[in-house]
């Protein structure tokens, strides 16, 4: 008999790959063949996925505490908010606790961080588009994420440079262990000391430590088949037997209630954790049951298990859902700006509308929650496409606004050259129209790049300042002379009121001359008190027309004096109007004396004319007087240009 058990021993240790008696999945027997396979798949999903977190798990004890810290939504979060929590998350002793968060955190930064680089290397060829500097930005962020990610590799590397090396080692211990269960059914041996064996093997299997996940299943799988067959097969101690058969049951009875409770929870994650830890105590810490009692109790246990799996495969459906609904959230937005990198904007106000409802869009994307983990890298990439098409839209108007604010500049520039050399100018009669008409052309000329804007403006105003500055006291040094002439010419008045001719036609025009002369060097009065000059002039025409000069005489000496009066006050409206006035007399004349003497040709053209008529004659005559006006025009308008000239 013992030679059969021990044959069935080694057979079964051929080919197990899945708990064995108690741990097979069982169903209810069903006439529906298809039924019974699609049960025994859902029972053996839920069985594989406590198993498959149990083998993880198992391997590095250290996993367990990842479930007590909750899994944040670390796209939602800052640069700075993820350096913070890098930070405090790598502060635990359990590096491999915090792996998944670790790696979410750095994923999110890193994209963060790229975007924010790519940004400011946009901006900086944008405003030096014909730098040949490599682009470079030190972000100290970025230096702390560094610091705090390495430390934690460190760390990282370590504790599985030294959980590699004990995994192997505790592997080929277990594996013993399993080779000695095989050899205990010994008919030789007193079955004392093979109890006392077997209860040593179990002992050292409880404290053979973790091996690699891969193994794990077969292996403790191995183990209970061999510890199981070492219950039945034996001649144990039958009370002995029976005693730890009922310990067994009870605590895997307690384990079926607790599991059913479980079921009752909300938090379903948390159950669920529960659930793997007492699969792990049903598995590793408690024995065998009673063969009649092991397809029952374990088919209860599966049920249960099941329930709570498809509890939770629910939870990850809903999840599910609401990750598509942020899918969809996230793809609008990248629509809404991909839409608005179509649409041309032509001032900066109306951009910084456009860039304030991306960054709308922006905030709302890292907002919008987790999408489906296959689609997350395209989605992330789609959006950084995006923003960063917009970019180059909005940059390229800028590139634009650059150009024209540095043809600004040089424009600017050149009145800033143009003014500083006119600056200390004594020709103040010139000079001051061209100052007034460059401050125009100024105000004229748009934008310039803001970093240049205040220093080409301080020149500017520096070199107008001082020119107008001493303009200003140049006037205030004039306005006193103009009183004072006003008062010499005053008084001058009151004196040539008393001037009498002495009827010899030189000696009076001489002295008239002279007065006109006296009269000019006392200089120029106020504007304001330019009426003396109107009184001056009316004892002119009195004392011209006493004189018996002829008309051309008396008129152009009355236009002398009035546009050299007008030279002295500076008047060059009332000059430039003077001379406009008599170019066009002068063309009237022309064309009137052009007309008479078309009229003439007329006449004297007849067969008939045996000489001049009356009407001719005075068409002559009329030539005449237009020609000597029209000298008068001509020598008026010469004197006119010489004193542009002068």
């Amino acid at each position: 008999m013992l030679e059969e058990k021990n044959d069935n021993l080694q057979d079964a240790d051929g080919k197990l790959a899945t708990e064995t008696t108690e741990t097979a999945t069982a169903v209810p027997n069903s006439t529906d063949e298809t039924a019974n396979k699609e049960a025994v798949n859902d029972h053996q999903k839920a069985m594989n996925a406590i198993e498959d977190s149990n083998a993880e798990e198992s391997e590095d004890e250290t996993l367990k505490d990842r479930h007590e810290i909750p899994m944040q939504d670390y796209d939602s979060l800052s640069m700075e908010e993820l350096v913070e929590n890098l930070k405090s998350i790598t502060a635990v002793e359990k590096v491999m606790s915090v792996k998944d968060h670790v790696d979410e955190i750095k994923k999110s930064f890193l994209a963060k961080y790229n975007d924010f680089i790519e940004e400011k290397k946009e901006a900086f060829h944008a405003e030096q588009p014909d730098s040949t500097e490599d682009f470079q930005y030190h972000l100290p962020l970025k230096t702390q994420f560094d610091e705090y990610y390495n430390a934690y590799k460190d760390r990282k590397s370590t504790h599985f440079k030294s959980l590699q090396t004990n995994l192997k080692t505790n592997l080929e211990v277990r594996l013993a262990i399993v080779e000695e269960l095989k050899e205990l059914i010994n008919p030789q041996e007193d079955i004392k000391d093979t109890l006392k064996h077997f209860n040593e093997l179990r002992e050292r299997w409880k404290n053979a430590g973790s091996i690699p996940k891969d193994k794990y299943n077969h292996v403790w799988n191995n183990y209970h088949f061999h510890v199981e067959n070492f219950y039945d097969y034996l001649h144990l101690d039958r009370e002995a037997r029976d005693l730890d058969f009922k310990h067994n049951l009870e605590q895997k009875q307690k384990i079926i209630l607790r599991v059913d409770e479980l079921l009752q929870e909300d938090d379903i994650q948390k159950a669920f954790r529960e659930l793997q830890d007492l699969h792990r105590m049903w598995k590793e810490d408690i024995g065998p049951v009673g063969k009649e009692h092991r397809e029952e109790i374990w088919n209860l246990f599966s049920e249960l298990t099941k329930r709570m799996h498809d509890k939770r495969e629910l939870l990850f459906e809903k999840q599910r859902a609401v990750e598509l609904e942020n899918l969809a959230l996230k793809n609008q937005i990248i629509a809404d700006i991909e839409a608005l990198a179509t649409v041309k904007v032509n001032s900066h106000s109306q951009w910084m509308v456009q860039i304030e409802k991306v960054e709308a869009l922006r905030t709302a994307f890292f907002n919008a929650g987790k999408v489906p983990v296959e689609v997350n890298e395209s989605t992330w990439k789609s959006f950084k496409n995006a923003v960063r098409d917009f970019n180059s839209f909005k940059n390229s108007f800028y590139k634009e606004i650059k150009k024209d604010q540095n043809e600004n500049l040089n424009k600017k520039n050149a009145l800033v050259a143009q003014a500083q050399a006119l600056q200390d100018s004594d020709d103040f009669e010139t000079t001051t129209n061209t100052m007034k008409r460059i401050q125009e052309e100024w105000k004229q000329i748009g934008h310039v790049p803001r970093k240049a804007s205040d220093k080409v403006w301080s020149e500017f105003k520096t070199a107008c300042n001082h020119y107008f500055d001493r303009l200003k006291e140049q006037k205030n040094e004039s306005n006193a002379q103009e009183v004072a002439a006003f008062e010499a010419k005053r008084e001058y008045l009151e004196s040539l009121r008393d001037f009498e001719l002495s009827g010899s036609h030189k000696e009076d025009l001489d002295a008239i001359k002279l007065h006109i002369a006296n009269w000019k060097e006392l200089g120029r009065v106020p504007h304001a008190r330019r009426h003396i000059e109107g009184k001056f002039n009316k004892i002119l025409d009195a004392l011209f027309d006493k004189l018996s000069l002829s008309k051309k005489d008396t008129d152009m000496m009355r236009f002398s004096t009035r546009i050299d009066q007008l030279a002295e006050n500076n008047d060059t409206r009332k000059l430039e109007n003077e001379k406009i006035f008599i170019i066009r007399k002068i063309e009237e004349v022309q064309n009137e004396i052009f007309q008479l003497e078309n009229n003439i040709q007329f006449f004297t053209n007849t067969k008939n004319a045996k000489k001049e008529n009356s009407i001719v004659l005075e068409v002559r005559k009329n030539i005449a007087i237009h020609k000597e006006s029209l000298d008068i025009w001509k020598e008026k308008l010469v004197q006119l240009r010489n004193l542009n000239q002068e």
